[in-house]
């Protein structure tokens, strides 16, 4: 069965179209920059790479050009839209609703919608790639596999927020946490790897961020909360702030709920901080002496730094760190950044073996280091795609 897999984040769309359950990856590719000018578009196959620089404005262009490069008579890989079985389909938050993957109906697409307010970077995003989807892959099963069901496994005592029950109990305000595809896919591979179930944090770092507290395979907590918007400091997003600062800017500074919320999801993190949001244009004018991108690179390292030391009280011990997506996969500054001066938890970074890029799960500790510093690159589209499969044949 060939299954073509969507995972549209904020600011980024990755496909991939694999054969299952041989695993077999026929193209995949990337769109990135989304909202710019200078829009990055890449399309792999095992003898051809397309590499493209231009505007894609939004989610749903971005996806109407994957799907013209599938087709292309010359290039594509498919000859009908009706080779492909199945569209598996990464959708962020599925609130209380969905813990598990679902085939998509009318119903489901509300939910989603219901849900825009809790993550609105991500949710309109993955709607509107179903929406396309349905049109142009017709005669496809449209599958939607959540970031929250990973989570699932969190114990009360860390996914209950401080309030009146009722919120609770009535209206499901809760951590959900997000990520979890990523999570779930590269715990399992570092768990492989160290042969034992250990105590793990998983640090997911790209334009979205979060870490997850992994003990014997199971998340018991996770940074991003009730909406992916808390945590860690993001590439437009601002993560964990005092509250009074929302009521503080709407009771005096005169900004509407609105207003504020787009303050804080959109115009902050990185962008707010330095004026750019991508991480390689910051590192970049770091290097040239940007007094700010240097100060929040500090800044987002040390706010790992903390979520380390929380989550190892909250494990109870620490085996590996495992950084993952583009930044934790990529950036060797950030990775040095984090590790630097950590040696009580036992941190040892070697710097060689951290400026190595690779596509294969690697260690980057030193012969020394108490606790396994690992780089696994995620594949949310093959943990998709298997998860797609298995529910089709079940």
């Amino acid at each position: 069965m060939k299954i073509l897999i969507i995972n549209s984040g904020s600011s980024s769309i990755k496909y991939q179209l694999m054969v299952m359950p041989t695993n077999e990856v026929i193209c995949s590719g990337m769109i990135d920059r989304i909202g710019l000018e200078t829009s990055n578009v890449t399309f792999k196959t095992s003898s051809n790479t397309i590499e493209e620089t231009l505007p894609i404005p939004n989610h749903k262009v971005g996806l109407q050009k994957v799907a013209n490069m599938l087709l292309d008579a010359e290039k594509g890989v498919i000859k009908s839209t009706s080779e492909i079985g199945a569209v598996g389909h990464r959708v962020v938050h599925g609130g209380s609703d969905f813990s598990d993957t679902v085939k998509i109906d009318e119903n489901v697409k509300a939910k989603i919608k219901q849900l825009f307010e809790l993550a609105p970077l991500h949710n309109p995003a993955n709607l509107e790639g179903i929406n396309v989807a349905e049109e142009i892959f017709s005669s496809a099963e449209q599958i939607a596999v959540f970031d929250t069901a990973f989570h699932q496994t969190m114990p009360e005592v860390a996914y209950k927020y401080a309030i009146p029950n009722y919120l609770l109990t009535e209206n499901k305000v809760r951590v959900y946490g997000f990520h979890g595809t990523s999570h779930k896919y590269v715990s399992e591979k570092a768990i492989e790897n160290l042969k034992s179930n250990s105590k793990i944090i998983t640090i997911h770092l790209g334009n979205g961020c979060s870490m997850a507290a992994i003990k014997d395979g199971k998340c018991i907590d996770t940074t991003m909360g009730f909406s992916p918007s808390n945590g860690l400091i993001m590439g437009t997003r601002c993560g964990d702030i005092d509250q009074s600062v929302v009521f503080y800017m709407i009771k005096n500074l005169d900004y509407t709920p609105d207003e504020v919320n787009s303050i804080l999801l959109k115009q902050s993190g990185m962008l707010g901080l330095t004026g750019y949001s991508d991480l390689r244009d910051i590192e970049s004018e770091a290097e040239k002496g940007n007094k700010d991108c240097q100060l929040a690179l500090f800044m987002n390292a040390y706010r790992i730094k903390k979520t380390i030391g929380s989550y190892t009280a909250a494990l109870n011990g620490l085996d590996a760190i495992v950084f993952t997506a583009g930044i934790g996969e990529n950036s060797s500054h950030i990775r040095k950044l984090v590790c630097t001066d950590m040696d009580y938890f036992g941190i040892e970074l070697d710097q060689e073996k951290n400026q190595i890029r690779s596509k294969e799960i690697r260690e980057i500790n030193t012969p020394n280091s108490r606790t396994k510093v690992l780089v696994v690159p995620t594949d949310e589209e093959y943990e998709i795609a298997n998860q797609v499969y298995h529910l089709l044949q079940n």
